[in-house]
C-alpha cells in the first residue's frame, strides 16, 4: 500500500520523535524542573510541530523551540518574548487575528502564513548540534514540500536561512542581513530578518518597525492580503499511549 504523507501525519511523527538523545535529555529535563514563574503549570516538553494556514502562501521559519516557551506551551512562538514580538508584527500584517500568542488554546489563529522551526526540540542554550540539524532536517523537508502553495519563506536569524537555503538548493549563498531577499529559481522568495530574541531586541538591532517592514514586504511578495485570519485555533496533537490526557506523552523510563 502507498503511504500517502499529510501534515497531521507529520505532526504525530514530529511529536513522537526520539532521535537526538542530548535534545531529548534536555526537553524533559526542562519540563520536570520548569522556571518558577511556570512551577504549577504542566509542560509540554516534546518536539514541537508547525502550525497556521495548510494554504499558507507564506511560511516563517525560526532556528527551534524555547526551552520554557515553546517547550512548555507546544506551539512554537508560543508563551516568549520572541513569540510577543513575531504575533504583533504578524497582526499588523493581517496575517494573525490577534497580536498575541501565549498558549495552545488561547484562540490565535493564522491566515496565509505558515509558522516553524528547522529544529523541532528545544535545545540547550539554544544552540543545536550540526548533527541534531541534520536529524530533523527530513522533518522540514516534508513540512514545506506539503505546503504547496509558499510564495515566501521569512527566515528568522541565520540558522534558519541556513536551513532555506540548503532546502532549496541556493548555491553560492548571499550573505545573511536584515530584509536580504533571494529569489529561488522556481520556487518561492527567501527574506531574511533578524531573530526576534531579546538579545536583539533589548539592544534594538532588532525594532519593530524593522520587523513590520518585513512582513510587509512578505506580503507584497505573496501577491497582497488574501483576508482577515479566521477565528479557528490548531489542535494540541493527541498521544494514543497516554489515552486519560491525550494532550500529555506518557512519561518514559529514564
Amino acid at each position: 500500500m502507498t503511504r500517502v504523507d499529510s501534515l497531521d501525519r507529520l505532526r504525530a511523527e514530529v511529536c513522537d520523535c526520539r532521535r537526538c538523545p542530548r535534545l531529548v535529555a534536555w526537553r524533559e529535563q526542562v519540563a520536570e524542573e520548569k522556571r518558577a514563574a511556570y512551577r504549577d503549570q504542566e509542560y509540554w516538553g516534546r518536539p514541537v510541530p508547525g502550525f497556521g494556514d495548510p494554504a499558507a502562501r507564506i511560511v516563517v521559519l525560526g532556528l527551534a523551540p524555547a526551552a520554557h516557551g515553546a517547550n512548555r506551551t507546544g506551539r512554537v512562538f508560543t508563551g516568549d518574548r520572541s513569540g510577543d514580538w513575531l504575533f504583533r508584527a504578524m497582526h499588523r500584517a493581517g496575517l494573525a487575528n490577534q497580536p498575541t500568542s501565549v498558549s495552545i488554546d488561547d484562540g490565535l489563529a493564522l491566515d496565509d502564513v505558515w509558522v516553524t522551526a528547522a529544529v523541532k526540540c528545544a535545545p540547550p542554550a539554544n544552540a543545536p548540534l550540526p548533527d541534531e540539524r541534520d536529524e530533523c532536517r527530513p522533518f522540514l523537508r516534508r513540512e514545506l514540500a506539503l505546503l504547496g502553495d509558499v510564495r515566501v519563506v521569512v527566515c528568522l536569524g541565520a540558522f534558519a536561512y541556513e536551513a532555506a537555503c540548503s532546502y532549496f538548493g541556493v548555491r553560492p549563498r548571499p550573505r545573511f542581513g536584515h530584509l536580504v531577499e533571494v529569489a529561488v529559481t522556481g520556487g518561492p522568495t527567501l527574506v531574511c530578518s533578524f531573530h526576534p530574541s531579546q538579545q536583539n531586541t533589548f539592544t534594538g538591532r532588532l525594532t519593530e518597525p524593522m520587523l513590520d517592514a518585513v512582513f510587509e514586504r512578505a506580503v507584497v511578495l505573496a501577491g497582497g492580503a488574501r483576508g482577515a485570519a479566521r477565528p479557528t485555533a490548531p489542535k494540541r496533537p493527541s498521544n494514543p499511549s497516554n489515552p486519560s490526557n491525550p494532550s500529555r506523552p506518557a512519561r518514559r523510563p529514564r
